[in-house]
């Protein structure tokens, strides 16, 4: 694996000196800490993010940007100064420059995080939902998908957000050769719930095939992501027939409000929250967690892998 810590030295990117390139790393998105959830809880859940992957035998790289610098891992001060900020840019890869030049913070989005990990030589990434595509009359696509096509990684998550259109999300995702695998399942869950109708385009069950397969898929010459959705448990879930309708009158309202563009994602989803009683809160964390314990133990997997390879 590309040394994670090789990073061209200038002044737009920071490592932090506690990444050590001789462990496995897990890289985390940081828009879960700045739009994702209210305080205290994004600080609590971005700590025990941490705490969950290096349970599991890997090393956390929060990504952020904090005052115009791209953080490859962030200190514990460092993850309570993002927490506590008010009204900070939300940076996926078009916004990088806009930061930079304003020496600006923010959190990075799942193609923001992708871009600074690949950048750094990080292969394994754990976040909530990717983005995808919303109901296709407003064609509004997430430049997650994009970043999913063209950068090589693993990428660990619960399916794509179920506020989202997910037949047309997994078309697109087909559509730009991202293999969609589900984790000890057939099928694409949902984010809230485990099943959503819609099929993986493959199925494996352990950490070590993940390896195998991606393998495989780069040495074919792929540049596209691998997408590892992992489902809830089903205590942790919430049935697709109880979520639905607070889906829908979610998007409603923000048709109505006019709300749009990356704001989209973050007024739905707090409304949900407050749609379900807090119950969509308490399986967002759920998963959260869920996919940092498997992204760690994909990296030291992937590790142990290429250890093996170099002897």
């Amino acid at each position: 694996m590309t040394n994670p810590i090789s990073l061209p030295h200038n002044t737009t990117f920071a490592i932090n000196r506690a990444l050590r390139p001789s462990l496995p790393l897990v890289a985390l998105e940081s828009t879960v800490i700045t739009h994702g959830l209210p305080r205290p809880q994004n600080l609590a859940l971005a700590r025990d993010m941490e705490r969950v992957v290096r349970e599991n035998g890997a090393t956390p790289a929060t990504i952020a940007v904090l005052d115009g610098k791209i953080r490859i891992g962030l200190t514990d001060a460092e993850l309570e100064r993002l927490a506590s900020l008010d009204n900070v840019r939300k940076i996926s890869r078009r916004d990088f420059a806009t930061a930079i030049v304003r020496k600006e913070s923010g959190g990075t989005t799942v193609a923001g995080t992708m871009f600074a990990a690949h950048q750094a030589g990080i292969k394994v990434f754990a976040t909530g939902g990717i983005g995808g595509v919303h109901e296709v009359v407003t064609l509004d696509i997430s430049t997650d998908v994009q970043a999913l096509a063209d950068t090589p990684m693993i990428v660990v998550c619960a399916g794509a957000k179920a506020i989202l259109d997910l037949p047309a999300t997994l078309e697109y995702l087909e559509t730009m050769a991202v293999p969609v695998i589900g984790y000890q399942t057939d099928e694409f869950p949902a984010f809230y719930s485990r099943q959503s109708g819609l099929p993986v385009s493959a199925r494996l069950d352990s950490p070590e095939e993940v390896v195998r397969f991606a393998k495989a898929h780069w040495e074919l010459g792929m540049k596209s992501a691998l997408l590892v959705c992992q489902p809830l448990s089903p205590e942790e879930e919430i049935p697709r027939e109880k979520i639905d309708g607070a889906i829908a009158r979610a998007r409603r309202e923000a048709h109505e409000q006019g709300v749009h563009g990356q704001p989209l994602t973050p007024f739905l989803l707090a409304r949900l929250a407050e749609l379900t009683g807090g119950e969509s809160m308490r399986a967002n964390l759920a998963l959260l967690l869920n996919n940092a314990k498997l992204a760690a133990q994909i990296a030291c997997a992937l590790t142990t892998t290429d250890q093996q390879k170099a002897i």
